[in-house]
């Protein structure tokens, strides 16, 4: 299998616009002493942006071969750098200290990535990804759009939501086939349903959007 071929398989399109990645610095605006969770670092073009202001960054990456870049590419830094699959790790780390969450993610698996990390609540500062562009929407879609459905509903009970500004096929050094956008979630300071019921919740909301066509209270009706 080629390298490109192999990238592709694993949902590796790398930002590269010089633009683009300080827009993303600006938006994260990094401070001082924060802790990054970084989930696909790739080369590590990102990663550069978080570092300083003695940030500390701990990334995770599919690609074995990524990590040992990075791992010397940073030798000297008080930084971690994990081979893992995000979706399979415990991340039980998220759980001891306040992380800000960011990545540009795998486009097939982006909403999973998202729906796990949302177990990790209480550890967690804010989050920004970049994801695809409809995905984005869907995320961040209010109650009056045609974008709203079942994955904005359950992330919007306790984050809230923005689209920061699209990007792109163009940043990237293999082009995407769709355009993409910057989004942040941000914890909401009184969320709308304690995470102990989440799964309840998201089991709910599954079910209220089981068919669109029926309508949600006809769909409710299983549970009567």
């Amino acid at each position: 299998m080629s390298d490109r071929a192999h990238r592709r398989k694993l949902g590796q399109n790398y930002l590269v616009d010089p633009v683009i990645l300080f827009e993303i610095e600006r938006a994260i605006n990094p401070q001082k002493n924060n802790l990054f969770f970084e989930i696909g670092p790739g080369t590590g073009a990102l990663t550069d942006h978080l570092m300083g202001q003695n940030t500390r960054v701990i990334a995770m990456d599919l690609d074995q071969k990524n990590i040992i870049t990075l791992s010397k590419k940073y030798a000297d830094d008080a930084h971690e750098f994990i081979h893992g699959d995000v979706l399979k790790a415990p991340l039980e780390f998220l759980h001891k200290t306040k992380h800000r969450v960011v990545g540009n993610l795998p486009y097939n698996i982006s909403t999973q990535i998202i729906i796990k990390l949302i177990n990790f609540f209480d550890g967690i500062e804010d989050m920004h990804f970049l994801v695809q562009k409809e995905v984005g929407q869907r995320i961040c879609a209010s109650n009056k759009s045609g974008d709203w459905g079942r994955l904005g509903v359950k992330i919007a009970a306790l984050f809230e939501t923005a689209i920061l500004f699209d990007v792109p096929p163009e940043s990237f050094d293999i082009k995407p086939k769709v355009q993409s956008s910057f989004i942040r979630l941000t914890p909401r300071v009184n969320p709308l349903i304690a995470l102990s019921k989440f799964m309840e919740f998201s089991n709910l909301v599954d079910q209220s959007f089981a068919n669109k066509r029926k309508g949600i209270k006809n769909n409710l009706k299983k549970l009567e």
